[in-house]
């Protein structure tokens, strides 16, 4: 059932939600869901949350992840994103996009277009992706002071607190910014870039709390399935930018195919049928909810 219909769509906020997943047994599986077509297609795979990555919001606005885009912009792909899957979406917060006040208002703009939860870097501006060379990293009680003013903020919203720190300061950096951070008020953590499944482990039998897992192609970290992970201590696993990708080449594909042939035809085994895609989108459920529009048939 689609959001408009609201059948799907839970009374308890979705802080709360999210939450309640969490004290399942098993490892919460979040597929990144970069548009609202995505996330319908997630759910109906049978996911249970959603992320929504700040890489994969910049380039599907044809920009680089270096914290370019605003908290306007994220806050209309977390609407459309909640509002047509009905499921708790956790949400990349990049640095928080300024200080203690900056980060006040995007944790009420967050929960008010619909956010479950939101995760906040270490990092300073221009931000990079965690998985690049050279990142800046903000100072340790700087980022706790983000923290803390996103606890103090929020009504329901879930907060992970993100370190990028093994990768300048080693483990022991990044352990004691994670203890540093949980004080100040996170409900978790994510131990960023991790190289190893040693690193994964022994940051998990230090630090004692909910871990969220980066499991993002062509990065630092190895493959691990979402069996392993947990099996290391891990919660909370994303797979952040893999549908972008996926889409991005397939468009790769039609557009060159169309320059070459002047046809689509040679892609049609690899697009969905307008019927598929009207029963992904609830077509004619919206139709029935206005009685002046005819039930239409697919060709």
């Amino acid at each position: 059932m689609t959001y408009l219909i609201g059948a799907s769509v839970s009374p308890e906020p979705a802080g709360n939600r999210f939450s309640e997943l969490l004290r399942r047994d098993g490892i919460l599986r979040l597929p990144g869901a970069h548009n609202g077509l995505a996330a319908l297609q997630a759910r109906a795979a049978g996911f249970e949350a959603l992320y929504l990555s700040g890489a994969a919001m910049s380039a599907s606005m044809g920009l680089p992840d270096l914290g370019v885009i605003t908290i306007e912009d994220v806050c209309f792909f977390i609407r459309q994103v909640a509002r047509a899957s009905g499921l708790p979406v956790l949400v990349d917060g990049d640095t928080g996009y300024g200080e203690a006040l900056n980060v006040m208002h995007m944790t009420r703009a967050f929960e008010d277009a619909g956010a479950a939860a939101v995760h906040i870097e270490d990092q300073i501006l221009p931000k990079k992706c965690g998985h690049l060379n050279d990142k800046r990293l903000a100072s340790a009680d700087d980022m706790a002071a983000k923290v803390a003013a996103a606890a103090r903020a929020r009504r329901h919203l879930y907060i992970i607190a993100r370190t990028d720190a093994a990768a300048s300061e080693g483990m022991d950096g990044a352990v004691a910014r994670a203890q540093k951070y949980l004080a100040a008020g996170a409900d978790a953590i994510f131990p960023e870039a991790l190289t190893s499944a040693e690193m994964f482990r022994e940051f998990a039998s230090r630090v004692k709390a909910p871990l969220l897992a980066n499991m993002t192609e062509f990065g630092r970290t190895p493959f691990f399935t979402a069996d392993e992970f947990q099996a290391m201590g891990y919660r909370m696993m994303i797979w952040p930018v893999s549908s972008l990708r996926v889409a991005a080449r397939a468009q790769k594909d039609l557009y060159e195919t169309i320059r070459r042939d002047g046809s689509t035809k040679a892609m049609l085994p690899a697009m969905q049928t307008r019927a598929e895609l009207y029963e992904t989108i609830g077509y004619s459920e919206f139709e029935a909810l206005d009685g002046s529009i005819a039930a239409s048939i697919a060709p």
